[in-house]
C-alpha cells in the first residue's frame, strides 16, 4: 500500500527525524520525558519520523506501547526502518498504531537490492567476526560484528557486485543496497510529502546516521555519540554536536537552532 498526499504535513513547523537507540530512546528519563511529553501537546505542529536500523516488528512493538523500550514513546508518523531500506506510513487501524509501507518509495530500493540475500549470506558464510543477526531482513543483510576478527576482504565480492558495507558502534555490519541508506531514504520521503528541507532536524549517535548527516538539514550529534561520527560531522554544517545525551541532545538542538517558536525545556 502506498500513502498519498498527507494534509497533517502541511502543518508542521518542524519535523524531527530521529534515530532511536542512543538517540530519541537515550538520555535521562526527565529528559526523555520532556521530550515526549512535548510532542504530544505540539502534535499538530511536530512531525515525527523514526530513521532506524530497527525492523518493522520491533517498530510496532514500541508504538503499540509492548515493546521493552516503550516507556511512553510517541508514536511516530512516518518511519524510516532497516537503515534506510523500509520506508512506512504510521496508521491507526481499530485504534492501533500499524505500519502502512509505502510501496512507491521502496520501489527503487527493491530494485537495487534484487534478490541478493542468498548472495550476500553465501559470500560471508563463515567469514571471521560477522555472526548473521536472526531478523528476517527485506532488502538488507546485517551481522554483529567483532573488528579484532572481521577480515575486510571478506566483503569484498559484495563491493564489486555494488553493494554497500557500513560498519557501526564497533558491533554492527549492514549490507545494503548500493546508494541507499537512511538519509537517501529520509530525503526521498521528505520529497514525498512536499516538506522543506529548513523545518526538518535530524538527529543520531553512531555511523549509521552519518548519511543523515550528510543531507545538509539541521543535525543533532546527541552527546555521548560514536567517536566516529563526531568526527565525520566537524565540518558539516548546521550540524551542533550536543552536550546532554539522547532526547536531552535533541532538545538543545530544537532551542539552539530555533526550530519551533515554543521549544522543549531541559529539564533542570
Amino acid at each position: 500500500m502506498s500513502g498519498g498526499p498527507d494534509p497533517a504535513a502541511a502543518r508542521w513547523r518542524l519535523v524531527l527525524a530521529t534515530d532511536l537507540d542512543g538517540t530519541f530512546l537515550g538520555g535521562t528519563p526527565d529528559a526523555r520525558a520532556a521530550l515526549y511529553g512535548w510532542i504530544r501537546r505540539h502534535q499538530d505542529s511536530v512531525g515525527l519520523i523514526f530513521v532506524t536500523g530497527r525492523d518493522p516488528d520491533f517498530i510496532h512493538a514500541l508504538c503499540a506501547g509492548t515493546g521493552a523500550e516503550a516507556c511512553g514513546v510517541p508514536v511516530p508518523d512516518y518511519v524510516v526502518a532497516d537503515v534506510g531500506t523500509t520506508v512506512a506510513r504510521v496508521e491507526r487501524r481499530n485504534g492501533a498504531p500499524a505500519l502502512s509501507l509505502l510501496r512507491d518509495l521502496e520501489a527503487p530500493i527493491a530494485a537495487a537490492w534484487g534478490d541478493r540475500s542468498a548472495f550476500v549470506r553465501e559470500t560471508l558464510a563463515g567469514a571471521p567476526g560477522l555472526v548473521p543477526q536472526d531478523t528476517p531482513f527485506r532488502h538488507r543483510v546485517s551481522y554483529h560484528y567483532d573488528p579484532s576478527r572481521y577480515d575486510p576482504a571478506a566483503t569484498g565480492p559484495l563491493a564489486d557486485a555494488g553493494l554497500d558495507i557500513l560498519i557501526s558502534a564497533d558491533r554492527f555490519l549492514d549490507v545494503l543496497p548500493g546508494g541507499v541508506n537512511k538519509g537517501s531514504t529520509l530525503l526521498a520521503l521528505l520529497e514525498h510529502l512536499g516538506l522543506a528541507r529548513d523545518r526538518v532536524l535530524v538527529a543520531g549517535d553512531t555511523l549509521n546516521d552519518l548519511s543523515m548527516f550528510r543531507t545538509g538539514l539541521f543535525g543533532a550529534v546527541v552527546g555521548g555519540a560514536e567517536a566516529a561520527l563526531r568526527d565525520a560531522t566537524r565540518a558539516l554544517p548546521h550540524t551542533l554536536h550536543c552536550r546532554a545525551p539522547g532526547a536531552g541532545g535533541i532538545i538543545e538542538a530544537i532551542a539552539a537552532f530555533g526550530l519551533h517558536p515554543a521549544p522543549p525545556e531541559a529539564s533542570q
